[in-house]
């Protein structure tokens, strides 16, 4: 019997699998999560991760499974479940946005009745005659209406054993507001001229007692972070759809000499398509005709456009910058890079476990506890004094003291105060997840291009040969490559205008594809191209530039060399500056006891020359990374135990940031990288990232601060109530005052 066991599990795992990720509806909490993952994954075969925060579970199952069993499966536990269609996503994010509609709804419509429900009831001067039939009409929606999510998640997670938060929210609301209609219809509380005295202990008429204003502002409290964190899931797959917008929408195809233009999604392997200057790329290719440069830094980094001839490979969402390309499409749709680095972030948006908040992580153990008290403390006061009315009054202040109003405010709160300080700072912070992150984080690795550095090409030194002078051969150079769009030829042209080197005239004009330009200036022929063609002249004949221009580039500029009529006349150097608070940003993030890195898809010389001149140790730079390089850099950093914060702006950080343990986006970059990051720095302000982590900790530690104090308040509460020493009524004002401290703690967050 064994041996055939074993036998079937090896076939088992030879069997080939399939992967496919589901939609998931009805989740509450991260108990919901881990109880839907534990029923896939009984199914022979099939390894499931839920993801809470994303509402998706990705499952990797055997292909003889029926997917169709995988959504059976959790539906049989009672959560609705789908596979996403072709195009679905717009569906996927109208449900969304009408969860978080629904919520805000459910929300303002209760505040405004809870309102005046709390005043009439806490405030005895308001009672007047028959004020307690007018809490009971305003109250009434709020407790059945306004609260159904929580009762109808409550009965759905009793139906199959378990229990959350939001069990006792609904059976805390639900017996306060029996217990008052109950007084008020066959006791005594609904009589006129009523008022209610607040008394240390339960007293002698029990009958006269109504509790609507703690049923009510239970509900609108919890409400109110309930629509806070469907506001951030909302935002959940935004990143992805950053990412495939980047790409052209329609392409230009060749057909028998004939031009076409159709969608980009159209295209096929072998299709030969025109991309003029201005268009973005539609796809990956091959150059069959043409010279151009195409900008790759939205996908590479690099600020220099790469120079392409017939026969080099383009990418698709890359720009073309100057000449007309007719290119053979070589990989379309789901195998391009534009998506196969969709997918990487998909994956590691996955990877990325979501926030385990501390009152999900307690309401499996705390709230069966508190019911079980209920029941012995009713059954111990019955069994007692052998009357009902005191035994029944000191079970529903056990329900109501420990109804969770605090714990469920203590992170929205927090989180409002927090995210809105950071706000009105430029500092946008995604949810609770990025907080969590920031406690652990002790390495910051940083972009270069745009990130530490401008993201512009700036004009950094000119030296003349000895016959010469600077300002000739930058007014020589100036002129011919006032004919060229190229960002190092503006580089030039801008930085002669600065140093008020004036213009010459243009007689004739030509750009030779990886060479450089010609033209005649003030009847002098005139070329501008690549350093490297120095060195191929006579030893002497270079008038030593060449190994000046050697060192130039090792200190990470870009080298122009001048010829006038044929010699020598000097070389230009233009560089990607840092930015002016770079070097006080790497400080700060120090003395916060961070170490600083340098990940870049720049080269060496490029990468090192930046990182000294903002103060990051060489050791710590590494350089000439591709997209999929900067994922598995953070991938192997955090495998050697380091926490990482990635700091970003381009669409190639954007895996990077996603699998990072904190991702931190420039906001003057792409929406790809905004919107795979945790926090978003919207002025591009380096020093910003010190600051960023700086309140988020602190916010972090405030969310803390509120869950142990409320927690710890019905720990201590609970006893009292179960001992007969509360009222009901001073149980909810004990909740309340819970509530109350709860927001008083977070409003300090205002001077963080």
């Amino acid at each position: 019997m064994a041996t055939a066991q074993k036998s079937g599990a090896e076939a088992g795992l030879a069997e080939a699998m399939s992967q496919i990720d589901l939609d998931i509806e009805g989740m509450t909490c991260s108990s919901c999560a881990g109880r839907i993952e534990r029923r896939l994954n009984k199914i022979d075969g099939v390894q499931a991760t839920v993801n809470f925060a994303m509402e998706s579970a990705r499952v990797d199952y055997p292909e003889s499974t029926d997917p169709a069993e995988l959504v059976e499966a959790v539906e049989s536990i009672g959560y609705g479940a789908s596979a996403p269609t072709e195009g679905g996503g717009g569906l996927r994010d109208s449900a969304s946005s009408d969860a978080a509609s629904d919520l805000r709804r459910r929300f303002i419509v209760s505040g405004v009745l809870t309102v005046p429900v709390v005043v009439l009831s806490m405030v005895p001067p308001f009672q007047f005659d028959y004020w307690q039939w007018v809490v009971l009409a305003l109250s009434l929606p709020v407790v059945t209406w306004g609260a159904w999510p929580f009762h109808r998640a409550a009965a759905l997670n009793l139906r199959h054993g378990g229990f959350t938060m939001d069990t006792l929210v609904s059976l805390g609301v639900g017996m306060s507001t029996l217990w008052s209609l109950w007084a008020m219809l066959f006791g005594d509380a609904g009589a006129a001229g009523l008022g209610h005295e607040f008394t240390l202990r339960p007293g002698g008429h029990a009958a006269e007692m109504i509790y609507f204003e703690a049923a009510a502002g239970v509900t609108t409290f919890i409400l109110l972070g309930r629509w806070i964190e469907a506001r951030s899931k909302k935002e959940a797959g935004a990143a992805i759809k950053a990412l495939l917008q980047l790409g052209a929408s329609d392409a230009t195809v060749l057909e028998e000499g004939e031009e076409k233009r159709i969608r980009a999604a159209a295209l096929e392997v072998g299709d030969l398509f025109i991309v003029r200057p201005g268009d973005t790329i539609p796809t990956d290719g091959r150059i069959e005709n043409g010279e151009s440069a195409v900008d790759e830094s939205m996908l590479t980094g690099e600020s220099v456009p790469v120079e392409v001839v017939a026969g080099d490979a383009v990418t698709g969402a890359t720009l073309n910058t100057s000449g007309r390309l007719i290119v053979r499409a070589t990989r379309v749709g789901s195998e391009t890079q534009l998506a196969k680095m969709a997918q990487m972030v998909s994956d590691a948006q996955t990877e990325k476990a979501p926030v385990q908040r501390l009152a999900d992580r307690i309401s499996s153990v705390f709230v069966p506890v508190v019911i079980a008290i209920a029941v012995v403390t009713f059954g111990a006061w019955w069994s007692i004094g052998g009357e009902i009315m005191p035994a029944f009054t000191a079970a529903v202040a056990v329900l109501i003291i420990a109804c969770p109003c605090a714990l469920g405010l203590a992170t929205p709160m927090a989180l409002m105060v927090g995210t809105g300080n950071g706000a009105r700072r430029g500092i946008l912070i995604s949810g609770p997840s990025a907080l969590e992150s920031t406690r652990r984080v002790d390495t910051v690795v940083f972009d270069k291009t745009g990130t530490l550095t401008t993201g512009r090409m700036a004009l950094r030194a000119v030296v003349s040969a000895p016959s010469r002078d600077d300002d000739g051969v930058l007014a020589l150079a100036a002129s011919v490559e006032s004919g060229s769009e190229h960002p190092i030829a503006r580089a030039i042209v801008a930085g002669a205008a600065e140093r008020g080197v004036p213009a010459l005239e243009l007689q004739a004009f030509k750009s030779i594809a990886g060479r450089g330009v010609v033209g005649k200036v003030d009847g002098v022929e005139v070329q501008a191209g690549r350093a490297a063609s120095l060195t191929r002249l006579p030893a002497g004949k270079d008038a030593g530039l060449a190994a000046k221009a050697a060192e130039l580039e090792s200190d990470g500029a870009t080298v122009v060399a001048v010829y006038a009529d044929g010699e020598p006349a000097g070389i230009i150097a233009v560089a990607d500056e840092p930015k002016a608070e770079a070097g006080e940003a790497v400080e700060s993030l120090r003395r916060q006891g961070l170490d600083v890195a340098l990940l870049t898809g720049d080269n060496e010389g490029s990468a090192k020359a930046a990182a000294r001149a903002v103060g990051i140790s060489t050791e710590n730079v590494i350089s000439g990374v591709l997209p999929e390089g900067k994922l598995d850099k953070v991938r192997e950093l955090q495998e050697s135990g380091v926490a990482v914060a990635m700091v970003g702006d381009g669409v190639n950080d954007a895996p990077a940031l996603a699998r990072a343990d904190l991702g931190i986006a420039m906001g003057t970059g792409t929406d790809a990288a905004i919107e795979a990051g945790d926090i978003t720095l919207v002025s591009g302000d380096p020093r910003k990232v010190a600051e960023a982590i700086s309140l988020s900790r602190k916010t972090l530690a405030n969310i803390k601060g509120n869950l142990f104090w409320a927690f710890a308040y019905n720990v201590a509460a609970i006893p009292v109530a179960a001992a007969g020493l509360l009222t009901p009524m001073i149980a909810g004002a004990a909740m309340a005052f819970s509530s109350v401290f709860v927001v008083l703690n977070s409003l300090r967050l205002r001077r963080a």
